[in-house]
């Protein structure tokens, strides 16, 4: 394989940038020509490539979103949209794409590749939300829970100045594992999760038990994909039957899907892009490289779109324990 292409789709996520570093860096090493395709799908429809080189990824490892910018691309769930993404690979002789993304990247690699398999696609798992399936951890998931445990930190302080319940709500429309990792770091009463039914009336009597007790100040994490409808909704419910709290809530947003990398982030980031570009080389496709008890693993684009990475129940043991 002599040219590759590289892209990053969907939402940015904190690592993004150390993971097409170590694409390139590798890519030329094995001496490789790269373009980088701007703005995802939508970029490869329209012509938006540019070489990259060493110099090109030089200092960016420690940048948050992504040099190559990102877009949603409804042209290219129709055949026709494809088709020119395919013609426009095809001029620049790319035989191979690093895809960086989440599941709708994914589905529309796997969706590519049945149309054009003399192609070779293999994806790098970006995603703040960490659930995608055959890797531990997505590019973007260590960074964002610590960029919500430190804006918690900092409401919990004024919670307890003013004895206020603060209801936070996280990112995670489909999954919790932002809000339950952030919720444990910072010792939320409780955490509110798509993956389990929220009951309102066992979070009222909680806020109750810890009122008695002269503990005013309680945080309640929730993922925006809560089944009760969110941090306003849940705060509404709660403040209905409890008029005695000082109830706020805070939005932390897209806050969480930008900032410099960790370093665990960059590390592993630099070592799934690595991986990628080794696997094209060797033939692999239709595969996303990630990595599972610390080892590199290759999940089929359908497995890594169809299965969701499971909550630990022991998780939700502690927040309930620990509470």
């Amino acid at each position: 394989m002599k040219t590759i292409g590289v892209f990053t789709s969907g939402g940015d996520a904190p690592g993004m940038n150390a993971c097409l570093r170590a694409v390139v860096r590798t890519a030329r090493q094995f001496g490789m020509q790269v373009w980088g395709i701007c703005r995802g799908y939508q970029g490869m429809i329209e012509g938006e490539f540019r070489t990259l080189n060493m110099r090109d990824v030089s200092n960016i490892i420690q940048l948050g979103g992504t040099i190559l910018h990102s877009a949603r691309s409804e042209a290219f769930r129709t055949p026709q949209g494809r088709q020119r993404a395919w013609e426009n690979l095809k001029a620049r002789g790319i035989e191979g794409l690093v895809a960086i993304g989440g599941d709708g990247t994914f589905t529309g690699a796997k969706a590519f590749l049945e149309e054009y398999p003399e192609l070779r696609i293999v994806g790098a798992p970006g995603t703040i939300d960490n659930d995608l399936y055959g890797t531990d951890y997505t590019i973007g998931y260590d960074t964002a829970i610590n960029t919500a445990m430190h804006a918690i930190d900092h409401i919990k302080d004024t919670a307890n100045s003013h004895d206020r319940v603060f209801f936070v709500e996280v990112m995670g429309r489909d999954a919790g594992f932002i809000a339950l990792a952030s919720g444990i770091a910072t010792g939320a009463e409780a955490v509110l999760i798509p993956e389990s039914r929220t009951n309102i009336d066992a979070l009222v009597e909680l806020l109750r038990r810890n009122i008695a007790h002269k503990k005013w100040a309680n945080i309640i994490v929730v993922a925006e994909g809560d089944d009760e409808g969110g941090a306003f909704e849940v705060a509404r419910k709660v403040s209905t039957r409890l008029p005695q709290i000082e109830a706020r809530v805070t939005v932390l947003g897209h806050v969480q899907r930008g900032g410099r990398p960790t370093c665990m982030e960059r590390i592993r980031a630099s070592r799934i892009g690595m991986e990628c570009v080794r696997a094209l080389k060797e033939g692999k496709s239709g595969i996303m490289v990630g990595i599972v008890h610390r080892d590199i693993a290759y999940t089929p684009f359908e497995q890594a779109i169809k299965h969701h990475q499971q909550i630990n129940p022991t998780l939700l043991e502690i927040v309930r324990i620990l509470s």
